[in-house]
């Protein structure tokens, strides 16, 4: 694999870490800024709006630019986010910071994605992806508890500052790594590309990540009271734990991607089968201490194995506009996360007890199968004979500048 990869690693790795660390400030963040930790949690849904707004947005007025060139724009901008959240003087312009942050999330993985197939031999697409997602995964086993003992310990505004020098690497490596491209765009200019994501199967490849990674979030957001009310694990062994989630997600992740170089549909749907099932198991494992931290690292697992397959599935189902297509995915990821929290907390509020969410999970996994079988028939309907292997085809500028 070409070390670009590396590169693409370094920018996702920054990008998941200042994702997922607000979580672990939440309480300090609310303190300094004499505002309540339920307001302060506000500074977490305006990053998932910038992702949202984001991603398909500057996707798609960026068609027409060099991928390289808009990789490191997207990088400069998402430095200039956690700078201004470093030094950001009230809650307001903190909120302001994590908004523009979120901008650059899914625009990156999405052109990333791209990118990434186009570096890679045709039967090695699915693993240059994950190696690309392999930067996220070792986030949650790295990045955030470590920024967040800084947080802790230095104040919550140097993490902000750490995570902007990862974004000055990430342009580095970026600059150095990744072979010069031409323009490409589609004739059409802007409406051409938002004409792609007109087709049926787009969005059931969308459906299909929404439902399956709102069974992901509608469990992992109520883990920590799963592990210390259910498990009987104290508060200061969570921490610990949830970064087996990471270690899962990161095998899940390289797993997903060289099963789905072989089957790309059949390895989605056997990790949506296995997510439904461990989480339909979710109350047996969350029973005991011992089980418990399986039960994490099998979330993380069957979780992630469908993020390769989904991604490429999308950006073949909009092959003239993949790197839209694939940032409309992470749009989709962040809808699941925040869709998925809030079908697990009615199951919570419900009082159908703590290891509820994980059942609504699993309901939500047996959803997303569906979603990805209607979109089977509706490919086999259409079939054109080939065309699953075939992702990003058409951006020949990109594979052919590596050969020389």
């Amino acid at each position: 694999m070409p070390l670009a990869l590396l590169a693409l690693a370094v920018g996702a790795f920054g990008i998941g870490t200042t994702e997922f660390v607000m979580m672990g400030l939440l309480p300090d963040v609310a303190d300094d800024l004499h505002v309540s930790i339920p307001t302060a949690g506000h500074l977490v849904s305006a990053y998932a709006l910038g992702v949202v707004i984001g991603a398909p947005l500057l996707a798609a007025v960026t068609a027409r630019m060099s991928r390289r060139k808009v990789l490191i724009g997207l990088m400069l901008l998402f430095i200039a986010g956690n700078t201004l959240s470093a030094f950001a003087p009230d809650y307001d312009w903190l909120l302001a910071a994590r908004f523009l942050s979120g901008l650059p999330h899914g625009a990156f993985f999405g052109v990333g994605a791209v990118v990434a197939t186009g570096l890679a031999a045709p039967e090695r697409k699915a693993r240059a992806v994950s190696l690309m997602f392999l930067g996220l995964t070792i986030a949650n086993i790295a990045g955030v508890p470590v920024a967040t003992l800084m947080g802790q310990h230095l104040g919550w505004r140097s993490t902000f500052l750490g995570v902007s020098v990862i974004g000055v690497l990430a342009v580095v490596s970026l600059a150095l790594l990744v072979p010069r491209d031409s323009a490409h765009a589609s004739s059409a200019g802007l409406r051409g590309e938002m004409a792609a994501l007109r087709s049926l199967p787009v969005w059931l490849a969308l459906g299909t990540t929404v439902a399956g990674f709102g069974a992901l979030f509608a469990a992992y957001s109520y883990i920590t009271p799963m592990l210390t009310d259910a498990a009987g694990y104290a508060d200061s062994s969570v921490t610990l734990l949830l970064a087996l989630f990471g270690v899962g997600a990161t095998a899940g992740n390289l797993l997903g991607g060289r099963l789905a170089d072989r089957s790309m549909r059949g390895t989605l749907f056997g990790g949506l089968v296995s997510l439904a099932i461990v989480l339909a198991l979710f109350p047996v494992l969350m029973g005991t201490a011992w089980s418990a931290p399986l039960a994490v690292v099998l979330l993380g697992t069957a979780a992630f194995v469908t993020s390769s397959p989904l991604l490429l599935m999308v950006m073949e189902k909009a092959s003239s506009a993949p790197s839209l297509a694939s940032s409309a995915n992470q749009a989709a990821f962040n809808l699941a996360n925040a869709g998925g929290a809030w079908i697990g907390g009615l199951a919570l509020a419900a009082g159908f007890g703590v290891t509820s969410p994980a059942v609504v999970g699993a309901g939500l996994a047996v959803l997303g199968l569906g979603v990805a079988g209607v979109a089977y028939v509706v490919d086999r309907r259409r079939a054109v004979p080939g065309r699953e292997r075939v992702v990003a085809s058409h951006v020949p500028e990109l594979s052919e500048s590596v050969h020389h």
